[in-house]
């Protein structure tokens, strides 16, 4: 894409994009016999604290921003579509985002999209004309990073009790310094 011209000639810019995990990271994760759980229903899901200014800031600096998010609730029967589609829908109307993918699949249906495989964010690049090796992603969980590193993009973990072993290039405490490092390195480190 860079150096393309378009309809008046200029040169085309190179999109940017963060890809965010969804639970977790935009909202609250449920603990379910100790484990971190996607939200079942409604009454469950709930924004993380600061999400919104943390996106706003990424939006403002001229990121694209998708929610790619592993639900396979679905394909086990706990989670019904109606109730993903009514999560994705409070997303979309409370924040900037550009596009929310859903993997429906579990583990045993070996799909390419689901985390750690890449294929939501090759999708999402390829339609929306994102450089992946420019790219970021967010999460909190080794799936997120994995898929991160598959697709070409930096990963930064946000820090939970439940993911202490995860690798990934940088760790922050919130997604409003995750967000802060994204500029900060967007702006080459000043």
């Amino acid at each position: 894409m860079d150096g393309d011209a378009d309809s008046d000639g200029r040169a085309a810019a190179i999109a940017r994009a963060v890809f965010l995990d969804r639970d977790g990271v935009i909202n609250r994760v449920v603990m379910r016999l100790g484990r971190p759980e996607s939200p079942r229903a409604m009454s469950e899901f709930a924004f993380e604290p600061g999400v919104a200014a943390a996106v706003e800031r990424l939006k403002a600096a001229g990121l694209r921003l998708f929610v790619v998010s592993n639900q396979p609730d679905l394909a086990r029967g706990k989670l019904a579509p109606e109730t993903v589609a009514a999560m994705t829908g409070a997303i979309m109307r409370a924040l900037p985002i550009d596009a929310v993918r859903v993997c429906p699949h579990d583990d045993r249906d070996d799909c390419g999209c689901r985390k750690p495989r890449p294929g939501m964010l090759v999708e999402l690049a390829r339609e929306y004309g994102v450089v992946l090796g420019d790219s970021f992603m967010i999460g909190d969980s080794w799936k997120d990073m994995a898929a991160g590193r598959a697709a070409g993009c930096a990963t930064i973990m946000l820090e939970r009790d439940y993911n202490c072993g995860a690798a990934a290039d940088y760790r922050r405490p919130t997604l409003a310094d995750a967000a802060a490092l994204i500029v900060s390195i967007m702006d080459g480190g000043r």
